[in-house]
C-alpha cells in the first residue's frame, strides 16, 4: 500500500523544507505556511522515497525535505503518473500538473553529489479538496490522467 512517509513546508523559497506533524492543504492555494503556496499549478511537491533512497549511497544522512519537497511517498511510482491523475492522500484530493522541473540553478545536492532526483522524479500538483496530510496516511490513484 502506498502512504505518506513524511510532509515538508519552508517559510521561504530557496531553502531546505522541515518535517513537520502535519499540513493544511486549501483549495486555490497549496500548503498552509509554506513560500510555494499560492494559485498556480505547482502548489504541492511530491517525491517518492525510492528516488530519495538512490541518494543515499551518496549523501547517507538525507533529511525529509532535503530536496525542497513538500511530501515524501513510499509504494507508488511517482514519476510515471500522467499528468491529470488524482490522488487521494488521506482525505485530501491532489491533480497532477507537472512531472519534474527545471531547476534554475543547482541546489547544494547537486553540487556535492553532481545529480539531483527532484528535476526528473519529482512532481508538482494542485489541491482539489481541502483538508489535512500527515505522515502515514494511505495515498490512491482515483483517475489516472490522459496518456
Amino acid at each position: 500500500m502506498a502512504e505518506v512517509v513524511s510532509v515538508n513546508i519552508s517559510g521561504k523559497k530557496g531553502t531546505v523544507k522541515r518535517e513537520v506533524l502535519e499540513i493544511q492543504l486549501k483549495l486555490r492555494h497549496g500548503i498552509v505556511g509554506d513560500a510555494h503556496a499560492g494559485d498556480w499549478h505547482r502548489q504541492v511537491s511530491l517525491l517518492a522515497e525510492e528516488s530519495v533512497d538512490t541518494m543515499r549511497p551518496l549523501l547517507p544522512g538525507l533529511q525529509p525535505g532535503a530536496f525542497a519537497e513538500n511530501i515524501n511517498t513510499r509504494g507508488i511510482e511517482l514519476k510515471t503518473l500522467p499528468i491529470g491523475t488524482r490522488l487521494r492522500l488521506g482525505g485530501t484530493v491532489l491533480e497532477v500538473t507537472q512531472i519534474g522541473k527545471q531547476c534554475h540553478s543547482d541546489c547544494d545536492i547537486k553540487k556535492t553529489t553532481g545529480r539531483c532526483v527532484m528535476p526528473t522524479e519529482g512532481i508538482f500538483a494542485i489541491v482539489v479538496t481541502e483538508g489535512t496530510v500527515r505522515r502515514g496516511d494511505p495515498i490512491e490513484v482515483l483517475q489516472e490522467g490522459p496518456s
